[in-house]
């Protein structure tokens, strides 16, 4: 009989412990990353964009806030004066005048540089040939320089050889002092700055004389209306709120008129053409009170930021 040898019992396989898996990251972590790493230029042209304007628009803002209540001059260390800046500022003569002056500009403005661009548009409206070249010689005033187009008028105003006057000399009337005439000087720097800003203002009427239905005038001229009362019944109605927010963007930008009166008047004579932002550069440039100017654009900022909150209420309704 054979000897059975003993087998020892298999004992059962152990498996190695699994290895964790490494924690992933939660699906929103996950795709906020992925749309950060697609996007990484456009983030970083948008950081230099934002701190750029941080840069150059709100720190002069702040800072410029911040002199106005201190006596500095840039030679000598700042004090903190309090509202005393804005005391001297309300008590000097030619606060008001400046003022009274740039007011008076900006009515000037409106009765010019309102009327004409709208009364251009709608004529260029009406053409059927040679639009486009009358769309390109209203915008031509617009792409030169300023300085140059102030220069320019310059000339035309001189009471010499000048063009206006030699106009007068043909017609046998008499020349006049176009800028040295208190009567006079203030109306010769509205004409320069409508005839420099009227472009992008027609063409902007002109656009929303395209939108204005064709049935409207159809039905109008059926009905037996003249030129006059379309234009007054139809056209004026249908662009009224762009009447409106061309008005408001005149309004701001003709009381920050600044290079007409520097060049053409220096503010004379006898102080008739100061407007605010030229009494501004000459506390700043001419008496070099820094603190005083500062005070001047921060009530001016006041001014203009109202008719800024007005204009987006505007818009803001209308969308």
């Amino acid at each position: 009989m054979k000897a059975e040898t003993a087998v020892a019992p298999r004992r059962p396989a152990t498996r190695a412990p699994a290895a964790h898996p490494a924690e992933s990251p939660s699906p929103r972590r996950a795709g906020l990353r992925r749309r950060v790493a697609d996007n990484l230029v456009a983030h970083l042209f948008l950081g230099a964009g934002v701190l750029a304007f941080a840069l150059f628009s709100w720190y002069p803002i702040v800072r410029g806030f911040l002199l106005s209540f201190q006596q500095v001059d840039f030679a000598r260390p700042a004090t903190w004066v309090g509202l005393d800046n804005f005391r001297r500022l309300f008590d000097d003569p030619l606060f008001l005048t400046a003022w009274r002056n740039t007011l008076w500009f900006t009515v000037l403005a409106l009765v010019f540089g309102f009327a004409a661009p709208f009364v251009t548009a709608v004529v260029l409206n009406e053409l059927r040939h040679g639009r486009a070249y009358l769309r390109m010689t209203v915008y031509l005033p617009v792409m030169l320089p300023p300085i140059v187009t102030v220069l320019l008028w310059r000339w035309f105003y001189d009471p010499g050889p000048g063009l206006f006057n030699q106009a007068l000399a043909v017609l046998h009337l008499p020349a006049q002092q176009w800028l040295e005439s208190e009567n006079l000087s203030m109306l010769s720097l509205v004409l320069v700055s409508t005839w420099a800003n009227m472009g992008t203002t027609t063409l902007i009427y002109l656009a929303a004389l395209q939108g204005v239905p064709g049935e409207l005038y159809e039905a109008a001229q059926l009905d037996g209306a003249s030129i006059r009362q379309r234009l007054w019944h139809v056209t004026i109605p249908q662009m009224r709120f762009i009447l409106l927010i061309t008005l408001l963007l005149q309004v701001i930008g003709t009381m920050q008129v600044f290079i007409e009166p520097f060049v053409l008047t220096g503010g004379g004579p006898n102080d008739a053409t100061v407007t605010v932002l030229l009494l501004l550069y000459r506390y700043a440039f001419v008496y070099n009170d820094f603190g005083l100017a500062s005070a001047m654009s921060t009530v001016l900022f006041v001014v203009l930021g109202a008719f800024a909150g007005l204009y987006l209420r505007l818009t803001r309704s209308k969308g």
